[in-house]
């Protein structure tokens, strides 16, 4: 019922040399389900080469080409998504109906990256002199290696390979080995619609060893990273010593401010909601609530509320509303976070534990009383952990709102315009949210500041990345 996944290099999928491979667990149930194959530096040369010689071809296929086949992978990625759907909620967790939503927006983002390719224009620039071309000229930077996450093993990936694919970029796909199948379904959607060999390749195993083979390889001309601000850090460094460009999207702790003036009870339906959505496991997240005094009390009691009225069960199960976490380190975490809460004084309202003891399941969680020095005011939980603190002013709200090196997304809830335009310009963040959450649109940028990274997964701006600008100047 779970296929075992292999690499997929020159168009064709391939077991690792030597026949290496990964367990695959299913969070729900700690049972193993398959296996991913492991590369070893031999499979990371053959895709390498491929990669450099499906550049070749890739870069002078016309960019309504390109277009009409990625607009068949959406096509068939939309044809499979029961099927997907299945597989990554076998290998996530995440509930079935979250996992074909996902599919399915996967494919939403391969049709509007067909579309930009088309647009990618360069521009005519007047000369000063009679007879004298100035061309400015977009061309494909080159081959790109990849590194996606598990907690979207298809919303991840899809930004990355179609903004790719669409500049006429080749790239090499470094899949998350805890979700392998449903990340491959994405690639063999790209394969079957007719990209042509070498030009998209699929790539598991030791995460650090692939990274900085990939990254030291003179093939390879950009890299595009989504996950830890450390490890982003550290795969930026690498980059930058071997002036590869590259795009990081990396951890949040997204703060939630609640005004006076907000509507209360939008606030609570929209936060709480997306707090627990695929188990708190997004770096969009919002993770501190920082909610006027006035509010303070009715709104920790509804989110209490809310997360106590949460089915905590298997993702296929039709009536679950969180699915377990992605694999237990991702529960020892959870731990440690809280009981260093408790330890400082903290209150917890409701959760705080595991539940059951199989499968990876958390409860929904909401602590109140937390000091600033605690770690969960400090570090991302990534989990279902929601932090509910009080405040007086605006500038003390703003001013916790900006105190953490992260800048990735904000929101805020209020009635008056005035304070909505003051705090979005007052937010150290890449993504400002007001009364509603609107993020991650593709046509919007997406990326954030400070230790939460730099470039843009989403709008133009996640073209620009992939293409390198060329002066021509003809007399």
């Amino acid at each position: 019922m779970y296929p075992n996944t292999s690499l997929f290099i020159d168009a064709k999928w391939v077991p690792a040399t030597g026949g290496g491979t990964i367990p695959v667990l299913n969070p729900a149930t700690e049972d193993v389900i398959g296996t991913v194959a492991k590369s070893t530096k031999a499979d990371l040369d053959r895709a390498l080469a491929a990669a450099e010689k499906g550049f070749k071809a890739w870069r002078k296929v016309s960019a309504y080409e390109r277009a009409k086949i990625l607009r068949k992978a959406a096509d068939l990625l939309r044809a499979g998504a029961d099927e997907t759907a299945r597989i990554m909620t076998l290998e996530q967790g995440k509930p079935v109906a979250e996992a074909k939503m996902e599919v399915l927006a996967g494919a939403d983002v391969i049709d509007w990256f067909a579309d930009e390719g088309r647009r990618a224009y360069g521009r005519v620039i007047p000369s000063r002199l009679d007879g004298v071309y100035q061309l400015v000229i977009k061309e494909p930077v080159g081959p790109v290696a990849a590194f996606t996450p598990w907690n979207f093993p298809i919303n991840q990936a899809v930004r990355k390979v179609s903004a790719a694919l669409a500049s006429g970029c080749s790239v090499i796909l470094k899949g998350p080995e805890d979700t392998p199948a449903s990340c491959a379904a994405l690639v063999r959607a790209y394969a079957e619609a007719g990209v042509p060999p070498g030009v998209l390749g699929l790539v598991y195993g030791d995460p650090a060893e692939i990274s900085d083979y990939l990254i030291a390889s003179p093939v390879i001309r950009k890299i595009s990273f989504t996950g830890s601000t450390a490890i982003g850090k550290h795969l930026a460094a690498l980059a930058g010593r071997h002036m590869k460009r590259a795009t990081m999207e990396l951890g949040g702790h997204a703060p939630a401010i609640v005004f006076e003036d907000a509507d209360p009870e939008l606030a609570l339906k929209v936060l709480a909601t997306q707090k627990f959505r695929n188990a708190g496991q997004v770096c969009v997240s919002p993770t501190r609530f920082l909610v006027h005094e006035s509010h303070y009390q009715g709104f920790v009691d509804g989110f209490v509320a809310h997360a106590k009225s949460l089915k905590v069960g298997n993702g296929l199960e039709p009536d679950t509303k969180m699915g377990p976490l992605a694999h237990g380190r991702r529960v020892e975490a959870m731990e440690g976070l809280v009981a260093d809460a408790k330890k400082r004084g903290a209150n917890i309202r409701t959760g705080g534990e595991r539940v059951g003891n199989r499968g990876y399941f958390f409860a929904p969680t909401v602590i109140t009383d937390l000091p600033l020095e605690s770690r969960l005011m400090n570090e991302e939980p990534f989990g279902p952990l929601a932090l509910v603190r009080p405040f007086k002013t605006f500038d003390e709200a703003i001013t916790e709102a900006n105190r953490l090196p992260y800048g990735l997304a904000a929101y805020a809830y209020t009635r008056s315009t005035r304070n909505a335009t003051a705090v979005a310009d007052a937010l150290e963040s890449g993504m400002v949210s007001i009364n509603h959450h609107g993020l991650a649109l593709i046509e919007t940028p997406f990326g954030g500041v400070k230790d939460s990274g730099y470039g843009s997964e989403g709008g133009s701006e996640a073209m620009e990345p992939y293409l390198v600008t060329k002066f021509v100047s003809q007399a």
